[in-house]
Parts: structure tokens; sequence; C-alpha cells
């Protein structure tokens, strides 16, 4: 860990059941220090593997298991695959453009999404208020990455944390009955965002190898791990 880190205040959560991966309990470790909330800080806590929820800065802590690993792009040596050069040039009408605040008709979309896709999930039934406490912070810059289709009929929102050397991808939600992969999509476009903003990392969370649903995380290359408090890759 950062020499920058070492003294912190850690707090525990106590165990429950784990969200992605099924009969595991899950613990957090929570940064308790305020004067943590600012971009230079979290920039070094994402690089030792944080994330926040809210204004809430935490990293996984289990017991009897390790899965979780933080996983970023390096934007200088990003190449795109095949598929994901083919699905660019499919959605070559959409366009995104990233702004400070959502669009007014988002939490139709995102209704639509969670009702769809996470409607056994945590965030179901969808609301509005508990949206905000979530993706919301008072210290850092959020960017809100919208992707428009040609008729110009919102299709996704990426909420992007910015700082000065890096972004992270925080939550991205979409239409789910549009024909392409507005998932990777929204990553292709949050890495042109960093490429076009002089970013060198996209950190895209953890990864959960034994988690189907996370395994998209890997196709973008060049990624690295933190592995043992180490990035590889």
């Amino acid at each position: 860990m950062s020499t920058e880190l070492q003294h912190i205040r850690i707090g525990l959560t106590n165990n429950h059941p784990c969200s992605y991966l099924p009969n595991r309990q899950e613990r957090v470790a929570v940064a308790l220090d305020e004067e943590l909330h600012s971009e230079h800080s979290y920039q070094v806590l994402l690089a030792n593997g944080f994330r926040r929820s809210g204004n809430t800065i935490y990293k996984p802590h289990c017991e009897l298991c390790s899965a979780c690993d933080p996983i970023r792009v390096s934007i200088a040596d990003f190449v795109a695959s095949k598929s994901q050069k083919r699905l660019l040039n499919k959605a070559a009408q959409l366009r995104w453009e990233a702004k400070p605040e959502m669009d007014k008709d988002w939490f139709d979309l995102y209704s639509r999404y969670i009702c769809k896709r996470h409607k056994d999930g945590t965030m179901y039934p969808p609301q509005k208020e508990e949206f905000a406490r979530f993706a919301q912070t008072t210290w850092l810059k959020t960017r809100f990455l919208h992707i428009y289709d040609s008729s110009q009929q919102l299709v996704a929102i990426a909420v992007t944390d910015e700082m000065s050397q890096c972004a992270s991808a925080f939550y991205t939600f979409f239409d789910p009955d549009f024909p392409l992969s507005l998932g990777t999509l929204a990553v292709l476009y949050q890495i042109e965002f960093c490429q076009k903003s002089d970013k060198h990392w996209l950190y895209l969370g953890y990864q959960i190898d034994e988690c189907p649903a996370m395994n998209y995380k890997t196709r973008f290359q060049r990624h690295q791990r933190l592995v043992n408090q180490r990035w590889q890759g």
C-alpha cells in the first residue's frame, strides 16, 4: 500500500451474503478519515484497490474469499480487439457526450434497465433518491457520459468519476432492448474520453473470474489487475 495510506483508519462491516457469488459471505473495509474525501486522495485510494459508493470509500475485505481483483485499463496501451472494432463500426451512427448532469429523462431509462436486467438485485425497485445517494458525491467531479442514437434518443448513461490522472467507470445503465452491446460501447467511449483528456488509467471496478457477468472487463487490452497489492498485466 502507498505510504500515504499506511496510517488511515479502517472500519469493517459485518459479513453478509455476497452480491456476486452464491454461498459466499462478503465484508468490506471502509476508509473512515474525512480528509481522504478529495480528488488527490481518491486517486491514491483507487490505485490501492478502493472504490466508492456515494461518499463512502471501501474495498473488499472478506475473511474466506479473495475473488475480487481491482482492474484498470492502460489508456496509452489500449488496442481495440477485432470484435470491439466491429462493434464501433456498427455503432457509427451513435454519439456520446460527457455532461455535468444527467438529462431530464434519465430515470425512465434507468427504470427500464433495472426492471429488465436487475429485478433480483438490490437496486430494485428503481428509486430516484436511492440512485442519487449511490451515484453522487460531494468531493469528486463526476461526469455523465450520455450515448444517443441516430435520432438523438438517449440510450445509455455511464456515470464516470474524473480525476487529473485517471477516470473511474462507476455505473452504467442503458436501453435493455437496444440491439448493440451498450455496456461494452460505454467502456469504449469512456476510453475515448480518457484519451481526449490525457488520462493514464480507466478503472473498471472489480473483476471476479467466477462471475460470468464480470468477464467483459478482461476483454479491454491492455488491462492490469491488482494482485497482492501489485498491479500486474
